[in-house]
């Protein structure tokens, strides 16, 4: 099957599920697993990670404002692969092309080319995507047996900090402005043995006034910025540490803040979300974890 997969999380499930190789086109943002070099790319932003955090959200803030897609799609080279399959999403403008853009720049594509958005909103719904893609590539086995190992990782973790003290956490999403981490995220922070004080399941990041933080006073601080792996958050974790409020904060007091690779592990609703499931829970409860990580999945601040 010739597959185009516009979203970093549905081409990580597509190689999980053995199928890199049906891949005939991918996102700019696609970069995982390494056996996808190569592979024509598709988009591309008007932002890079590169760029300081406030300049990437007043951009993004201003193409929306504008009516204007953060994106750009390569109708033409789309046309010309002639993918049978695509795979977007609808949950978030500012993560991948969006199926209302797909769908116009796939107007020239056969009328049987089947264009499917993914929307999780919750842990288990990125286990259902899996399933779905699985269905929709013929490989409906393969991806039952890696749901189902995803599953029993899941338990393991919620098995293992059971009975234990819960801390109070704040997931920090984007560094300026402040955001707060939501859909997936409290979810995954709750069966890691935590209590997220300021996250809303299901519901979508939003943005949060640092009086807000101080007030929700969380004693564990995860900093997971959206696209950015370690290396890059600690470039500007200034724009934190600099603050008055900082020292206010008992997670910065008890030096319990960690950044994290975001990218891999907890922005994407791929296979890895349930690595980032083992990383929350390793953070907050070391003597009860026996998974080993991969390296600088995080770090204390």
């Amino acid at each position: 099957m010739r597959i185009a997969s516009l979203l970093p999380s549905a081409t990580e499930m597509v190689c999980a599920l053995g199928l890199a190789e049906d891949l005939v086109g991918i996102s700019h943002d696609c970069d995982y697993p390494p056996q996808i070099a190569g592979t024509p790319v598709l988009s591309q932003a008007i932002v890079t990670s590169t760029l300081p955090s406030g300049e990437i959200e007043a951009r993004i803030r201003h193409a929306v404002h504008r009516g204007n897609s953060v994106y750009h799609l390569d109708a033409e080279q789309l046309a010309e692969l002639r993918p049978e399959l695509i795979l977007t999403q609808e949950l978030c403008s500012v993560c991948a092309p969006s199926y209302t853009l797909v769908k116009q720049a796939a107007k020239v594509l056969d009328a049987e080319t089947k264009i499917v958005s993914l929307e999780p909103l919750g842990l288990l719904d990125i286990l259902e995507n899996l399933l779905l893609v699985g269905e929709l590539t013929g490989h409906r086995a393969r991806a039952d047996a890696i749901e189902g190992d995803l599953r029993d990782r899941i338990d393991r973790v919620w098995d293992s900090v059971a009975g234990l003290p819960k801390r109070r956490v704040a997931c920090i999403e984007w560094l300026e402005p402040l955001y707060v981490a939501g859909h997936w995220v409290p979810e995954m922070v709750a069966i890691a043995g935590g209590r997220d004080v300021l996250g809303k399941t299901r519901e979508p990041s939003f943005m949060a006034s640092w009086e807000d933080v101080v007030a929700a006073a969380p004693e564990t601080l995860i900093i997971m910025p959206c696209g950015f792996d370690v290396a890059r958050t600690r470039e500007e974790i200034h724009l934190l540490t600099d603050r008055p409020e900082w020292h206010r904060l008992p997670a910065v007091q008890d030096k319990q803040v960690y950044l994290t690779d975001a990218t891999s592990y907890f922005n994407r609703p791929g296979p890895r979300i349930v690595t980032g499931l083992e990383i929350l829970a390793t953070i907050f409860h070391p003597q009860a974890s026996t998974v080993a990580l991969p390296p600088r999945s995080f770090e204390p601040l």
